[in-house]
């Protein structure tokens, strides 16, 4: 009943409070005789949708409408009342009558069009075979000390979101709360999100009340498949969940994603004792020192994703009991990264020879160059130019170019930074925030895209995967085996 009606960004008791509002205000206009009818059917669909909105909880967008209506109430009342009362109505002026109308218009209009600008988003149902499965593991590894903090006795902890191919579940079964585990959880990431984008956070109040495709500990999907592995690290201030409607495509369609919350990185990391870790990166506003330190926070970050690769084989071979034991194929792994999670990616894909592709989502390739990539790999970009960032591109070159495996960048159009996340299903479509690829085609572009070369590079699906990305932009390919820069 609450949840939201794709295509209208309301969920059904705000839609019938928006509709109750309108036809108060109309009523006003009706004739005599159809008046106090309309007036009461607008109370009657109103009153109740309203009542279930406060105990629900009461969405920003929904404020204006129901000023609005109380508003307009105050113009549609009285003439009722004095009529049953028997005094005879006095006749208003018209253009307090105007102006009120005008107002109370105004302010029901601005509901939908703010549901419009901050929805609470629909992720797009996945396309693969299977259902969705999702769980949050905890890892600490006991080896490496946590860098972020003086306690020497303090280890490196990492929090981990599986999504994994399931069983279908039974109809009615909740699906999976986004963007943490608990509606607190997911307040507190939604929070400090906005801070990220500069945003109140009342603006994206939204976010903690959306639901994804996956449902949370489903069984794992029958039979003895296994599950290729895909390891995810967000963008700088990022979180876990940041690509969920990508990772669900790619756990439709057979892979195993496990996204990580890099704890004092991530922009917030709430424990499974309850702590809540705050990042404590932070931007020094000079150009040079902020990549000397993206290079730092970049190491941190490939340490991390090799950890868990090593976690995910210790799960594959049964050390502890687990439904997804002997159904992971770790010898099958790609690594993959949102804007600082893609430089990771490169990273640990240098450093760790177990990873046998690389996605990089939009990300400047921070740190050493050397030694060389030897696996096949995907970058994903924006539309850059020497004019829009005279570094980007020949430092992204330089990691691609002197690769000992095939690689490939997929320019696509009308794309901006956010598109490569979860962003454009709820902030506003401003090009130049989300790009031009609109809320629904971002998420299933960028995910179509890694599908096709994963399937290609970890279960060597014939073909060269430059075929199926030129559907979706501009391709070059680079590396010891590139025979040509295709065009679209």
């Amino acid at each position: 009943m609450t949840e939201t009606i794709p295509g209208l960004y309301l969920s059904l008791p705000e839609l019938l409070v928006l509709l109750g509002a309108v036809v108060l205000l109309v009523a006003r206009r009706l004739p005599p005789a159809r008046r106090r009818s309309g007036t009461l059917v607008a109370g009657a669909v109103l009153v109740p949708s309203a009542v279930v909105l406060g105990v629900v909880g009461v969405r920003w967008q929904m404020l204006p409408v129901l000023a609005g209506a109380a508003v307009a109430s105050v113009f549609a009342l009285p003439p009722l009342l004095r009529r049953r009362t028997g005094r005879p109505a006095r006749r208003a002026r018209w253009w307090p009558a105007l102006l009120g109308s005008l107002a109370c218009a105004g302010l029901i209009a601005t509901g939908p069009v703010a549901a419009w600008a901050f929805p609470v988003p629909v992720f797009p149902e996945p396309t693969g075979d299977f259902a969705v499965g999702t769980r949050v593991v905890q890892w600490t590894d006991p080896l490496r000390p946590e860098s972020f903090t003086a306690d020497p006795d303090d280890r490196r902890t990492v929090v981990v979101q599986l999504w994994y191919p399931a069983q279908k579940s039974p109809a009615g079964v909740p699906r999976a709360q986004y963007l943490g585990r608990t509606r607190e959880e997911a307040r507190a990431v939604a929070g400090a999100l906005a801070d990220g984008f500069g945003l109140p956070g009342f603006l994206v109040d939204g976010l903690p009340r959306a639901r994804s495709r996956a449902v949370f500990d489903a069984p794992v999907a029958g039979g003895k498949e296994r599950f290729p592995v895909v390891l995810f690290s967000p963008g700088s201030g990022g979180v876990r969940s940041q690509n969920t409607a990508w990772a669900e495509e790619l756990a439709s369609h057979g892979y195993l994603v496990a996204a990580l919350d890099h704890p004092y990185d991530s922009t917030v990391v709430v424990l499974a004792d309850g702590r809540t870790i705050r990042t404590a990166t932070a931007s020094s506003g000079d150009r040079d020192r902020d990549a000397e330190l993206a290079v730092g926070w970049t190491a941190v970050r490939a340490a991390d994703l090799g950890f868990v690769l090593s976690r995910l084989e210790r799960l594959d071979r049964g050390e502890t009991a687990d439904p997804l034991a002997g159904r992971v194929d770790t010898g099958s792994a790609a690594v993959a990264g949102h804007s600082l999670g893609g430089a990771a990616a490169l990273q640990a894909a240098r450093q760790d020879r177990r990873f046998d592709a690389v996605v990089d989502l939009d990300g400047y390739p921070h740190g050493p160059t050397t030694p060389a990539l030897q696996q096949p790999a995907l970058a994903l970009t924006q539309e850059f130019t020497a004019g829009t960032d005279p570094r980007y591109l020949p430092r992204l070159s330089e990691a691609l170019d002197h690769n000992t495996a095939k690689s490939y960048r997929l320019t696509v159009p009308g794309a901006a930074h956010v598109t490569f996340m979860d962003g454009p299903l709820y902030l506003p479509p401003v090009p130049s925030l989300v790009g031009t690829l609109g809320r629904t085609e971002s998420p299933r572009l960028v995910a179509a895209a890694t599908l096709a070369f994963l399937d290609a590079t970890l279960r060597g699906r014939p073909g060269d995967p430059a075929d199926t990305l030129r559907a979706y932009g501009t391709v070059s390919s680079s590396g010891a085996r590139a025979t040509a820069t295709p065009a679209p």
